[in-house]
């Protein structure tokens, strides 16, 4: 087994920790408490809980708007988090930033970005910046599956190509970018052979509903890149239950093939193998669900009680 029986069960916690916030933040847009735009993370929060145990803690990671379930993965305070959801000053990015935009420079999560594929750039900077000063840091750089349309895709891993940047790019495809669709489970696609043809490694595609699975390659991807060699990319194939982002129709696809995806639940599946390796017990499991409950209504109501900034806030980081 890849994980530790203690990261088995921490795991288990974080993606249910990450389900009741998003499914919470969901409730509480609808209520009108959190405005903006609204991206949820339900049914892929095997990649971001992978992610946080195939890195080191020193490692960059950068995401785009779909932000939430990879900052709490990578350990920013849930209650600070969820402020940031409302807007409150005790927020991740000071109330400033919002769903799409949450960022913590001490734990070197870089952002939610909100343009699509406007973040790889970013990433290839972050690596080479790495790189000139000899540190062995990776970036792992998380984009959806529609990014691999936009310039920037291609910009950033030709320069991290020519210049064999410490880079993991990381696809998480949900199957609904434009022209992303899988076909088969294993195939080669268009996402895939894009990268291929700026001579990078690439693995087939990873099934990303599985949580060891997923880790394995993320840590593979991350030791190459650390040794020297270059970038190397994945492609992850997941399922976002929700649409795009709250103000979705969802007219590209029917309830029942959404039902029908829930069969392959990250976490019912990894809930499945912690009892039947013997490593947890379903009343284990129920208290670990409590835990990620609690631990939600308590950022929900540090949020609710937090202040507004004050209108001088707006001035703060302005330079002449």
């Amino acid at each position: 087994m890849a994980l530790t029986k203690d990261q088995s069960l921490e795991a288990y916690r974080l993606m249910k920790v990450i389900r009741r916030f998003e499914e919470k933040c969901a409730e509480l847009y609808a209520a009108g408490d959190i405005g903006g735009f609204l991206h949820l993370y339900i049914g892929q929060e095997a990649i971001a809980a992978a992610a946080k145990y195939a890195l080191r803690e020193d490692d960059n990671i950068i995401t785009a708007y779909r932000d939430h379930g990879v900052a709490l993965a990578r350990e920013l305070p849930t209650n600070q988090v969820m402020a940031e959801m409302f807007g409150k000053s005790t927020g991740v990015s000071k109330g400033k930033g919002g769903s799409m935009h949450l960022a913590n420079k001490s734990k070197r999560f870089w952002g939610g970005w909100a343009i699509v594929g406007g973040h790889l750039p970013l990433a290839a900077g972050l690596a080479l910046a790495d790189q000139y000063r000899g540190d062995d840091r990776v970036t792992l750089a998380l984009m959806g599956d529609g990014s691999t349309n936009i310039g920037y895709f291609h910009e950033a891993l030709n320069m991290a190509a020519v210049w064999k940047l410490p880079v993991v790019w990381l696809v998480e495809n949900n199957q609904y970018g434009m022209g992303t669709a899988v076909t088969r489970a294993s195939a080669v696609s268009d996402i895939t052979r894009k990268a291929e043809a700026y001579g990078m490694p690439c693995c087939m595609q990873v099934d990303g509903m599985d949580l060891v699975a997923t880790y394995e390659m993320i840590k593979e991807a991350a030791e190459y890149a650390r040794s020297g060699q270059g970038s190397f990319f994945l492609e992850v194939v997941t399922y976002r239950y929700r649409g795009h982002s709250m103000g979705d129709p969802e007219r590209y696809r029917s309830a029942h093939e959404v039902e029908e995806k829930k069969a392959d639940d990250p976490i019912i599946r990894w809930a499945a193998y912690l009892k039947e390796n013997k490593i947890a017990t379903a009343k284990k499991l129920a208290a670990l669900d409590q835990e990620a409950e609690d631990e939600v209504m308590a950022a929900i109501e540090f949020a609710q009680n937090s202040p507004f900034p004050e209108p001088e806030a707006l001035y703060e980081n302005v330079y002449a």
